[in-house]
């Protein structure tokens, strides 16, 4: 019944949405731009970039050129003019910046699949765990279901969802003088720690379970501390991959690029499924077993641990090389800026005297 309201509430308002008329598919331009790249990839680069296809019309509009990696001068190629039955190359220096643009979401996409691998984690084996506790309140009174644990999950990420906006975010503002406080990769990146810590939380408690299994059972509440700190990193890993795959995704990619971020949580469960298996077969199922008490679940945490903070590094690596998409901001109602090398710049924080600042591009409108 629901859902019947959800659709028509959405129908009520569709006469209010504005609606853009379709330019073509994404994936056409990504592959009319590697198909030509790969059949002018004998050719040389010209040396002046106003001789490739559509540069000097790719000046006029918000593009940002991306220079100097091999794949991106071999991307570059796509644009080379070439006489062909006495017609020019279709393939504009616009559409390959906007292919690069897209190619340098791919590291950090990467990177945030194994966050999601261990956030399946809560939904699968921590709820086993679960079932070895004791999920009484009161001694013998209401019983907790196992599989509602995840209510504590959610009830974290509402917590730091409005920590985040109430506090951390004011706080960054002040520390860093950014509009955002802190930018989508520094978001992401407390994510993934976050997750680390969750790892190696939910092994120690593993730990401690299995031997204490002699013992009246432990209660089902120690468990909660691995479901909030999971809670909390997708408090900000999620709105960190959000925010980083809309704002650096070319201007007609933008829907794309969120299903690249949303494809991320699929392949993480993937990723988990497929851990599982080789876990299960290197070990001879050792590890992982249909009874938690025989098995070694605390070695698997402690492998995603590390293999988490791995990811880490390597997410630290390319956030620090990623140069940010230019944002356009206003300075007046004439006055339109692109900021260089930077996220974010608030529009308070770009007055008329920075208009001569090397660190902006400014044009009257």
């Amino acid at each position: 019944m629901t859902m019947v309201l959800a659709v028509i509430v959405f129908l009520v308002g569709s006469r209010w949405y504005r609606f853009r008329r379709p330019r073509g598919s994404p994936l056409t331009v990504i592959a009319s731009v590697v198909a030509k790249a790969w059949k002018n990839r004998k050719m040389f680069l010209p040396l002046n970039p106003a001789l490739l296809n559509g540069f000097l019309d790719a000046k006029n509009v918000e593009v940002h050129f991306t220079n100097g990696s091999m794949l991106n001068r071999w991307l570059d190629k796509a644009a080379i003019v070439a006489s062909e039955n006495g017609t020019k190359s279709m393939v504009t220096v616009t559409d390959v910046e906007k292919v690069k643009m897209v190619a340098k979401l791919i590291p950090i996409w990467s990177t945030c699949i194994l966050f999601w691998t261990v956030y399946s984690q809560m939904t699968t084996f921590s709820v086993e765990q679960a079932t070895r506790l004791n999920r009484h309140l009161g001694g013998h009174g209401f019983e907790i279901p196992a599989g509602s644990l995840s209510v504590f999950l959610f009830l974290s990420i509402l917590l730091f969802t409005s920590l985040n906006e109430r506090v951390f975010v004011p706080l960054a503002r002040r520390l860093t003088r950014r509009t955002h406080g802190i930018t989508s990769l520094q978001r992401i990146g407390t994510g993934l720690t976050l997750s680390i810590a969750a790892m190696v939380t939910a092994s120690l408690f593993e730990h401690r379970r299995r031997r204490s299994i002699t013992s009246p059972p432990l209660r089902v509440l120690w468990l909660v501390q691995q479901y909030f700190l999971v809670g909390a990193g997708e408090a900000f890993a999620y709105v960190g991959q959000l925010e980083f795959f809309i704002r650096e995704a070319p201007e007609r990619m933008k829907s794309m690029s969120t299903g690249l971020f949303l494809s991320s949580i699929s392949m993480g469960f993937f990723v988990s499924s497929l851990l599982v298996d080789l876990v299960d077969w290197a070990t001879g199922g050792a590890w992982i077993k249909n009874n938690l008490d025989k098995g070694k679940l605390d070695y698997f945490y402690w492998m995603l641990a590390v293999l988490s903070t791995l990811n880490l590094l390597v997410f630290m690596t390319f956030a620090r090389g990623h140069d940010y998409k230019e944002q356009p901001r206003w300075v007046d109602s004439h006055t339109k800026c692109m900021m260089k090398g930077a996220e974010d710049v608030g529009v308070g924080e770009l007055g008329m005297g920075d208009l001569n600042n090397n660190n902006h591009v400014c044009v009257k409108v």
